[in-house]
């Protein structure tokens, strides 16, 4: 068979191909993601960013969703800047006061610590705080910088304005309507999480090691992550609210390392809703998972 005809065959086995197997656009992907959404109640959020393409997708992107713990990502990227610029230290200690910690609250450092009076590093604080989700642990660290207004200036510095951190733990903890206060955007979400992975925030060192602190993170395993292949390298953070009447809370924000050793920032909040924890982690799993198959084709 000469060339020419060699050419032909090819090209009629890739149009049957193609007909066969058609191209999952970016617009079945929306519809998919809009199809999981409409199943359950609240007011849901969704920013997708693929870093090395470029290609966003958003639903209710510049809308503001409560952050919760979420803003504990942005409070490492603060305090990492101070060590960056030689003020802190990853080796430097911290006196952790019994007085510092929050009563009836998530913090695994007053389960093992419970009187307190004790010196972690700072290295150890962001663990905590990051992998843990600990919240005498943030107010620490708040504490260090002189408070959430610190680390909202150095945020929108960056050129990520539609975000705002406002209040602490502690002061959350006494008003269930202070968490509105803390809000950011799906996008602006996907887009700190990409300037940041690329090293544009931080120096290579601590961008490393906030990256292996948010691959190690202990908290909504069945989000993000919940129906990724196993070993699938998910750097996340995590938050969640209480429920008074409704939730005021469930996301889940992070990069995921596709099998090509490309990534996908994803960012998903949910709000005001008034569906079960379990019905909303799977939720979030199914689309996380069709944004993996979808990036994972190309």
């Amino acid at each position: 068979m000469n060339n020419f005809f060699k050419t032909a065959a090819a090209l009629i086995i890739f149009t049957r191909a193609v007909a066969i197997f058609p191209a999952y656009s970016q617009t079945d992907l929306r519809m998919s993601i809009g199809k999981l959404i409409a199943t359950v109640d609240g007011e849901i959020g969704v920013g997708i960013r693929h870093l090395e393409r470029g290609d966003t997708l958003s639903v209710s992107g510049d809308d503001h969703f409560p952050m919760q713990s979420v803003f504990k990502f942005h409070l490492a990227l603060a305090v990492l800047h101070e060590v960056d610029e030689g003020r802190l230290s990853l080796d430097q200690e911290v006196l952790v006061k019994k007085q510092d910690y929050i009563s009836n609250t998530w913090s695994p450092i007053a389960a093992k610590h419970p009187e307190g009076n004790i010196y972690l590093t700072i290295r150890d604080l962001i663990s905590y705080t990051v992998a843990s989700s600990d919240n005498n642990g943030c107010d620490v660290l708040f504490g260090l910088l002189g408070g959430p207004d610190k680390v909202n200036a150095f945020i929108v510095g960056l050129g990520i304005n539609d975000i705002a951190i406002k209040n602490t733990e502690r002061e959350m903890h006494q008003s269930w309507d202070l968490q509105f206060k803390n809000w950011t955007t799906p996008v602006a979400m996907v887009n700190i999480l990409d300037m940041y992975y690329k090293g544009q925030v931080l120096a290579p060192k601590t961008t490393a090691f906030l990256r292996k602190t948010l691959e190690e993170t202990i908290t909504g395993n069945n989000r993000i992550k919940g129906l990724l292949p196993v070993g699938t390298t998910v750097a996340h953070k995590t938050g969640m609210g209480e429920r008074n009447g409704v939730i005021g809370a469930v996301n889940d924000v992070g990069v995921i390392t596709l099998p090509n050793g490309h990534h996908v920032s994803i960012a998903l909040f949910i709000t005001k809703t008034s569906e079960s924890v379990p019905t909303l982690e799977k939720l979030m799993a199914e689309i996380s998972r069709s944004v993996f198959d979808y990036y994972s084709r190309g």
